[in-house]
């Protein structure tokens, strides 16, 4: 592996720990003004200096995060569709190479939908977002999502997560699910976990977390689950201590409500 594939890398998986709290705020590329991000830059600004990465779409990094962070970016750069299109999983690559490299990021995201009607579509996206970047030594993260008629389960996610390796991404983002490490283990890069929707309690984000560090993840990429939270610093901070410091989710929750007073 290059040096400036090794460097960017090792921006976003912290080489101390070998593991990664990855703060996701693209959602607005397809659900528009999500709720607590419609004003983005003011989400995102108290959580910056928590996050290991942080992975917005262009406009919101241009317009909502201040260029003097040293917080290291991963791009969304696919998109196309919305939840009022025909199919969510109808993506192309949406932003190139050389802006992200005129942004200074240190990896760039695209999603692929195995199983769906554009499988095939988002495959060859994934391919040749790799051939481009491998040139510039620029990390590409693959993101399985998951459309409505699939799902979350350990043969489908493994499946996944071994064709975003094979096609050549450096780091892959899948979802938490039972006997989770045997996902782990057919995949040969790095998996970060994804948040998913809002849980119904901050226990069920930590214990999520713990078990998916337990069984091999290198950290999770989470967005609602923190900044949907009524005390986001806070929860950042818990969810960084499961992952960095091996708490277990009782010590994250006591830790998160020492924090939320301050």
């Amino acid at each position: 592996m290059d040096w400036g594939m090794q460097n960017r890398i090792s921006h976003i998986i912290r080489p101390k720990t070998g593991r990664t709290v990855m703060l996701a705020v693209d959602h607005g590329y397809f659900l528009g003004p999500t709720s607590r991000l419609e004003n983005a830059g003011a989400t995102i600004e108290p959580l910056l200096e928590y996050a290991d990465a942080l992975m917005p779409a262009r406009g919101v990094l241009r317009t909502g995060v201040d260029p003097a962070t040293s917080t290291p970016i991963v791009l969304r750069v696919s998109g196309g569709n919305s939840i009022v299109g025909e199919d969510l999983s109808r993506e192309g690559i949406t932003t190139s190479v050389e802006d992200a490299l005129r942004l200074n990021v240190a990896a760039v995201a695209m999603s692929i939908y195995v199983g769906s009607q554009y499988e095939h579509q988002t495959l060859m996206n994934l391919g040749n977002l790799v051939n481009e970047c491998e040139r510039y030594g620029m990390p590409v993260v693959a993101v399985t999502a998951v459309g409505k008629d699939m799902v979350r389960d350990t043969r489908y996610l493994g499946l996944c997560c071994r064709i975003a390796a094979e096609l050549g991404a450096r780091i892959v983002k899948t979802y938490y699910t039972d006997d989770f490490h045997k996902v782990v283990e057919g995949c040969p890069v790095p998996i970060v976990v994804a948040g998913g929707k809002q849980m119904d309690t901050e226990m069920d984000v930590f214990e999520l977390v713990h078990g998916a560090i337990s069984e091999g993840a290198v950290g999770v990429d989470m967005g609602r689950n923190i900044w949907q939270n009524d005390h986001p610093v806070a929860m950042i901070q818990a969810v960084r201590s499961v992952v960095h410091e091996d708490f277990t989710p009782k010590e994250a929750m006591d830790l998160y409500n020492s924090e939320k007073g301050k």
